[in-house]
């Protein structure tokens, strides 16, 4: 009678410990980047033994994946492009950019080691840096929907264009952000950011078509 209460109670567990690590991680490789960020240093962070990291995560590369990838589960709903009922096509694109840099701030666990391990080259490379280049590029491909969405008439090519420079320069504010401190604001430079594109994208298309 007691064995379904136990388990739920074990993966409960289970669950809040590999939330624990995951912070502790972040916190670390925030610090100290991905050469300074160490099972040790995770265990004495989140003060669970390395034993119970070893449990949730094959090795360093593992742990730095998760960190990664659980920033990015939250990105999907944030780079939903808001209905045309919401306002005109800069509204919802800039609404759409604020609510980005919105979840940058509360959890830059995305980009902060995924940003230190793209810039870095090694001879073998570390599956974190394959896992953010990965998931960049799914942001980059959903900035190409949004593009095409809103201006429908854009080349194919310059649409490809304009989202490139879109998450390149959402990289550069949020390094800017790093450098300067909290004081920056990083929904408005967003916003900010998310005009350009539109009308970068509005006049692209006006050219062609004339």
């Amino acid at each position: 009678m007691t064995r379904q209460p136990t388990q739920r109670k074990k993966r409960a567990n289970g669950l809040e410990s590999r939330q624990r690590i995951l912070d502790a991680a972040v916190e670390i490789a925030g610090e100290r980047g991905y050469d300074g960020t160490s099972i040790v240093a995770v265990s004495a962070k989140c003060g669970l033994p390395a034993s119970s990291i070893y449990w949730h995560f094959e090795d360093k590369d593992d742990l730095i994946d998760a960190v990664i990838e659980r920033s990015f589960e939250t990105w999907p709903a944030t780079m939903e492009l808001p209905g045309e009922e919401t306002g005109t096509p800069l509204e919802r694109v800039t609404r759409m950019a604020a609510n980005v840099a919105g979840s940058l701030v509360d959890t830059p666990d995305f980009l902060r080691p995924g940003l230190m391990l793209a810039l870095e080259r090694r001879p073998t490379e570390p599956r974190g840096r394959t896992v953010f280049l990965q998931v960049r590029d799914i942001a980059r491909r959903r900035l190409a929907e949004v593009i095409t969405a809103l201006v429908p008439d854009l080349a194919e090519d310059a649409v490809g264009t304009l989202a490139t420079y879109a998450v390149a320069g959402g990289d550069g504010l949020f390094i800017h952000r790093e450098i300067t401190g909290a004081g920056f604001d990083l929904v408005a430079m967003f916003e900010l950011h998310a005009r350009f594109v539109h009308d970068a994208a509005t006049r692209l298309a006006a050219r062609a078509a004339a």
